[in-house]
């Protein structure tokens, strides 16, 4: 910290009492200055030889047969005119950036000027200031800190200005150029100390990260704070990132319980104007700010009832990055905060996507920030899955603010359904009351063609499902193991392409709304469950050994494709005895009747294999 002396004689103020303060001199006082509470016995020479205003005042109390003097508006109270008082006398002054300010607004009122005489305290404290203090990254902020409590003479003085500029310059200035002496909230590394045992006695010059002056300003206020924040930003020189990392250091130091997302203390006014101050100072830069520290920021708004338009912004900024949250995060949210957040996130994709079109249209550099990555929506369709399968277990959750929910990312790439289908089967269990059609309808959220075999397996056995989505996941795991077309389906015709996902639109409105509600009899379940467990048996069969003989592996491959075939005969029947039992229930629409499953299925196996040979040969 630097500091200046100023005065040679020795301090002779004494107190008498607590308000009382004179010289110990063998001259009588001739003047009593009274500063708020505080009396000073004083002689008029030294004070009038140097402060203009004290020269107006004792002339009108001369006049008025009087020897006190009131100045009880000085700035900094009885101890800056203290120190004014003592440069007058010539005695020891010693100015740091604790008082220097004080001392400045003070000599100010006192009217302490060089026309009045040379080497005034005016002339010497801004020496003093722009030697000094406005050249220190520490002593700027002290002064700054100092500053709230002398308005408004620290802003007509322009020390406030001086000190911005000073630290937003220092902040903004190539790292290079920065020593670890700036900032004094860093903990020493045991070299600087000399405590190193490896320390060879050679100071390496050490690399000063971008951020290095975050965490000193985080003892300033928040007006302070917001100032100083504008000020580097106006600067230009700082990145978003680096501006973001020093909200949330300051948010995380200012906000009790903010690490936790939860509100501690009971200023609720403070903290919610720490909030929306922090809010409206946010980089415009996505990424500048890690979606966790937004997500935290946007439950503290809801705690705090903040403006509709904070919570509004932090909203749109979270679904920038909604990618990046995880499951336990979002958890803190109800279903209506999650959705607006996914439709923060959709927009926003659509949004990229048109913007890269119309650059590409034009001819330009496509901005890397604004290009939608297929890889995010992937990484939101599994939040929303995880999100789903913590709230499913609410007893009070509607159907329709989960199914809604569901049905934002239901077009987003997904390369497995199994947690979608973990989230519906848990609210299934939970919510056993609800009616055959709301079955079908949170059905509809899932795709059979993408559950794992673990999952078809599961399923298969869940009484909970509605029959025609167990024979969907029967059929599309029969489908998988017998064709070599991967998730291709068969072009059946009549119900049962029906009942499969992706048929033609005609086939779709003939779909009865029993057949959806159908609910399978226990046989019917028993032979689905043989069903998956004996094709899952058959699909290990062909991992034979590299030893055996080419023979022996013709044959093992034989076996394999009678053994498939097999189990799409087994298959064949199942779905005739489901469609004879739906036919003797009246079931069936007659549009649906138009070819029966057997002669279907027949079809089906006769032309796969062309179907697969005109694959192979393009």
């Amino acid at each position: 910290m630097k500091f200046m002396k100023l005065g040679s004689k020795p301090d002779a103020f004494q107190t008498d009492g607590d308000n009382i303060r004179y010289v110990a001199t063998e001259l009588a006082s001739d003047v009593v200055v009274n500063v708020g509470d505080a009396k000073f016995y004083l002689h008029k020479f030294p004070l009038l030889s140097k402060s203009a205003r004290l020269q107006k005042l004792v002339t009108d109390t001369n006049e008025e047969n009087n020897d006190e003097v009131h100045i009880h508006d000085i700035p900094g109270g009885p101890v800056a005119f203290e120190m004014c008082a003592k440069f007058c006398y010539g005695m020891v002054v010693t100015l740091n950036a604790y008082n220097v300010l004080a001392a400045r607004c003070a000599a100010e009122y006192l009217e302490m000027y060089e026309t009045v005489e040379k080497g005034n305290l005016v002339y010497k404290i801004e020496v003093f200031l722009n030697s000094s203090i406005f050249r220190s990254w520490k002593d700027s902020i002290i002064v700054l800190q100092t500053t709230k409590s002398l308005l408004p003479w620290s802003e007509e003085l322009k020390v406030v200005s001086h000190c911005l500029d000073s630290i937003a310059t220092k902040a903004t200035m190539d790292t290079s150029m920065v020593e670890w002496s700036y900032t004094y909230n860093r903990k020493k590394l045991p070299s600087e100390n000399g405590n190193d045992p490896h320390w060879n006695g050679v100071r390496k010059q050490q690399m000063v990260p971008k951020d290095w002056w975050v965490e000193d300003l985080c003892e300033l206020q928040l007006d302070l704070y917001k100032s100083v924040i504008s000020s580097i930003r106006t600067k230009g020189n700082v990145s978003g990132p680096v501006v973001g990392e020093a909200l949330s250091a300051y948010a995380s130091r200012r906000l009790p319980g903010f690490s936790k997302g939860v509100i501690q203390g009971s200023d609720i006014t403070k903290n919610r104007l720490l909030l929306e101050t922090i809010v409206h100072l946010l980089p415009a830069e996505i990424g500048s700010v890690s979606c966790s520290f937004l997500l935290k920021f946007l439950r503290m708004s809801i705690l705090l009832e903040c403006e509709v338009l904070e919570r509004t912004e932090l909203m749109k900024r979270i679904g920038q990055c909604l990618e990046d949250a995880t499951v336990g995060e979002t958890t803190m949210f109800d279903v209506d905060t999650m959705q607006r957040l996914v439709e923060e996130f959709v927009a926003h994709e659509q949004h990229a996507l048109n913007e890269s079109l119309l650059e590409e249209e034009l001819q330009e550099i496509r901005s890397p920030k604004m290009v939608s990555d297929p890889s995010n929506k992937i990484k939101v369709a599994k939040l929303v899955d995880g999100y789903l399968a913590e709230i499913a277990c609410d007893p009070n959750l509607p159907l329709s603010d989960f199914v809604n929910l569901g049905e934002l990312v239901s077009s987003f790439p997904r390369p497995s359904h199994d947690g979608l289908y973990r989230s519906i089967d848990m609210y299934l269990k939970e919510h056993s009351g609800i009616s055959k059609s709301e079955r079908k309808r949170i059905c509809r959220l899932m795709d059979c063609r993408k559950l794992s075999v673990e999952a078809c397996m599961h399923a298969v056995q869940n009484e909970r499902l509605p029959l025609r989505v167990v024979v969907q996941v029967l059929f599309f795991e029969q489908l998988r193991a017998t064709s070599s077309g991967g998730n291709n389906t068969p072009d059946l015709r009549g119900s049962i392409r029906a009942m499969l996902p992706g048929g033609s639109h005609e086939s779709s409105r003939s779909t009865t709304e029993e057949e959806w509600e159908a609910v399978g009899t226990a046989e019917d379940t028993q032979a689905l469950k043989g069903e998956l467990a004996t094709l899952k048996l058959r699909r290990g069969c062909p991992q034979g050994s590299d030893q055996n003989s080419d023979d022996g592996r013709k044959g093992n491959t034989e076996k394999v494709v009678a053994g498939k075939t097999k189990g799409f005969h087994m298959s064949k029947k199942l779905f005739s005895k489901i469609w004879s039992s739906k036919e003797r229930d009246g079931e069936i629409t007659s549009s649906d009747t138009s070819g029966s499953p057997a002669s279907t299925v027949i079809e089906e196996t006769k032309s796969t294999p062309s179907r697969s040979r005109r694959q192979s040969v393009s």
